[in-house]
């Protein structure tokens, strides 16, 4: 009988859980006891699900190892930052493959999920034959699935993408059994035999995206440094029928400001030093003193005796539109340094509920600045009931020029 156990319930492994616990007996485990007890309570802090969606009997939440024991399907679904040095950082895989080779028996499937660079998932499933004196591909199976789950997105969810499944064994079973647990939660798999390869092709699936918007970024700067209009320069050039469009702004999150650091990082091991995956960061974490730049341009020039005194809204804190999520979010750290410096700034994000932020309508037009950080349908709105434009900074044209 097949019993899931998927390890991380963050923004990848609890859209899994779920998924599966339709189908399967799944337990969702988590080192996080704040996280497990209130997802038993069905609350999703990440406002990624609701109340309704805990619905189904087959699921359970722990953070219990000896309620995981008698399980013998394995996703693990762990963040994989990186240190202050941007050195990778695997302690969380670590701990679930030691928790795994505790518990491990005969026939157990693991498959990782986390974004890691070219080579750990063999290394891990190396430790484990070493410490449990078995097999990979004869008494267990490694695998890797890279996560493809994009926060906020409502219309590229789990079940309606395509999904990469590397396994490197030739049992035709638990190919079997592979595709039957996936097809339960993804669209289309891909499956393939190398496991390096699939490692790779996830980290660059990040790293293009982070390059493309460094490179939008610049233009905007460019733009700005010679007085042209950065919106009109996009529009007249994405007539042409290969221009492919990105927007500027701050990149935040757990995956670009990371994945261009795990995959450099196994090149410099391998003495290659690269030349343009890491040139997107300096750009994009560039970002954050353009746009603190340009607020204090806009302050200077407030006809206000004391500065320390106005009154600054500012819109968007999580890293990106539509999520809760404030990983390595520029914006709040934007939000941070203004308000030591003006006491009176206030933020306002409709997607993130634990904060002590607060906004309401009938003071909209008090503010002497208001700034946007975050470009999405609520903003706009908000943007359009503003009596007076010219108290607005959008460092990013998201809604002026």
């Amino acid at each position: 009988m097949l019993k899931i156990c998927v390890m991380g319930l963050g923004y990848v492994g609890l859209p899994i859980c779920l998924e599966l616990s339709k189908k399967y007996s799944t337990t969702g485990f988590d080192i996080n006891k704040l996280r497990v007890s209130n997802l038993k309570k069905k609350k999703d802090f990440n406002n990624e699900f609701k109340k309704q969606d805990f619905s189904n009997k087959k699921l359970i939440f722990t953070d219990k190892i000896e309620e995981i024991k008698s399980c013998n399907f394995y996703i693990i679904c762990v963040p994989t930052p990186i240190t202050k040095t941007k050195k990778p950082n695997l302690k969380y895989v670590k701990r679930c493959f030691d928790i795994i080779s505790n518990i491990l028996n005969k026939n157990d499937v693991i498959v990782l999920e986390s974004t890691v660079f070219p080579g750990v998932t063999k290394n891990y499933a190396r430790k484990l034959e070493i410490d449990n004196k078995l097999i990979n591909n004869e008494d267990f199976f490694v695998c890797y699935s890279p996560e493809r789950i994009n926060p906020g997105d409502k219309e590229n969810t789990l079940s309606k993408i395509n999904k990469i499944l590397a396994y490197e064994g030739k049992n035709k079973k638990i190919k079997k059994k592979l595709k039957d647990v996936y097809s339960k939660i993804c669209r289309n798999l891909i499956f393939t035999d190398k496991i390096k390869e699939a490692e790779t092709a996830k980290g660059i699936e990040n790293i293009q995206r982070d390059l493309n918007i460094a490179f939008f970024n610049e233009i905007l700067l460019i733009c700005k440094k010679l007085n042209i209009e950065f919106n009109e320069v996009i529009r007249l050039a994405k007539t042409k029928w290969n221009f492919i469009e990105f927007s500027p702004g701050l990149v935040g999150g757990h995956c670009l400001p990371v994945d261009p650091y795990y995959l450099t990082y196994i090149a410099n091991k391998k003495n290659y030093k690269s030349k343009v995956t890491l040139a997107g960061r300096s750009v994009n974490e560039s970002m954050k003193s353009y746009a603190l730049k340009t607020i204090y341009k806009r302050i200077k020039n407030l006809k206000k005796s004391k500065k320390s005194n106005i009154k600054i809204c500012l819109f968007g804190l999580t890293y990106k539109y539509g999520v809760s999520d404030v990983r390595n979010s520029q914006n709040i750290e934007i939000f941070n340094l203004l308000k030591r410096k003006y006491k009176n700034t206030l933020a306002y994000d409709p997607f993130l509920k634990r904060n002590n932020f607060n906004w309401t309508k009938n003071k909209l037009n008090r503010y002497d600045l208001y700034v946007f950080l975050s470009k999405g349908k609520i903003f706009s709105k908000i943007y359009s009931n503003l009596k007076n434009k010219n108290k607005i900074v959008d460092p990013f044209f998201y809604y002026t020029n």
